[in-house]
């Protein structure tokens, strides 16, 4: 698939990251400086961070080219609280920015962490991008970590070196998963996976045009498997989105079909019972799970659409209580 080099993530997430700079204060997020000059900001380790913190870091894991907000209309009767995550360029947007397909690693530290975000567009170190076609180009950037601490400066400065950047330019964001901002960010990944599981199902992403999705808003939990298990059933169980696509009625139909969580064969508990079940090894869980609850697939050649999948409440009330 080939895409424009433009509109780069890059350019345009860094006006949110300088948004959440300069409101750091009403946010309640701390912004400081790395050894090796990187800007680090906590949205929810070690400071209260909060619901807008997560919202803008969710559109800075989209690269600027999504809109994340908050709804009290999520579908679910009980949990009312949702994010709402739209994007004009779905496949750059979350394929080419929001994705976690950057394994950070450092031997020495001992750090591990999975980097959403823009970096990772400038990088390329994933062969997904030799599929998206997509390059990026700009002098500065940043990069997401679903996390409780920033990477040592050691890892900052091999990151900015992938990215051909300075480390002064490279901004790190994190959030652990059980603060209020890093609730908020997981649940605006509702459209990522499905567009992740239409890359997985071979479907012409070039055909994909535009994209909608809403999940419930997971309540925190410090509890690192609880917090996961909740915000992965908030998008298995309790997410829907709306693909517009071009193609084939065939298609469309046949991506419906397939894109829901209910066609896994590990779908049917709560993610935290799953990964228990399996002694915290991901590779034993049926990577066609992480997906939406409920799907609609809108041809924009035919005007027909297409549903499939459905919401499961009891399992999220199991899993959010």
């Amino acid at each position: 698939m080939k895409q424009n080099a433009s509109p780069s993530v890059s350019a345009y997430s860094a006006r949110i990251v300088e948004s959440i700079v300069n409101d750091a204060a009403a946010l309640r997020c701390a912004v400081s400086t790395g050894e090796a000059g990187e800007r680090l900001i906590d949205l929810g380790a070690n400071v209260p961070g909060g619901l807008e913190a997560g919202r803008r870091l969710g559109e800075v894991c989209m690269g600027g080219l999504g809109t994340v907000s908050i709804t009290s209309a999520s579908g679910l009767e009980r949990w009312p609280l949702g994010v709402v995550v739209h994007s004009t360029n779905p496949v750059i947007a979350c394929l080419g920015s929001q994705y976690a397909g950057w394994t950070i690693t450092e031997e020495e530290s001992g750090f591990f962490a999975l980097g959403s975000g823009p970096a990772r567009a400038l990088s390329r170190v994933e062969e997904l991008y030799g599929e998206l076609g997509y390059v990026d180009s700009h002098k500065k950037t940043a990069l997401v970590i679903e996390g409780d601490k920033a990477p040592p400066s050691s890892v900052a400065k091999k990151v900015a070196t992938a990215c051909n950047v300075d480390p002064s330019d490279l901004s790190i964001l994190y959030a652990p998963t059980g603060s209020l901002a890093g609730t908020v960010q997981i649940a605006a990944r509702v459209l990522e996976v499905s567009l992740h599981k239409a890359h997985a199902l071979h479907f012409n992403l070039e055909n994909i045009v535009d994209g909608y999705g809403v999940a419930p808003l997971a309540p925190p939990i410090p509890d690192f498997v609880q917090a996961m298990g909740r915000t992965n059933d908030a998008i298995i169980y309790g997410g829907r989105i709306q693909l517009f696509v071009r193609g084939s009625d065939d298609d469309a139909k046949k991506l419906a079909d397939n894109l829901p969580s209910s066609s896994s064969s590990s779908y049917g508990k709560p993610f935290a019972e799953i990964f228990s079940e399996v002694n915290g090894d991901f590779y034993k869980i049926d990577a066609m799970l992480f997906s939406p609850a409920l799907v609609t697939v809108s041809n924009l050649d035919t005007g027909r659409s297409f549903h499939a999948g459905k919401l499961a409440p009891e399992i999220v009330e199991a899993s959010f209580a």
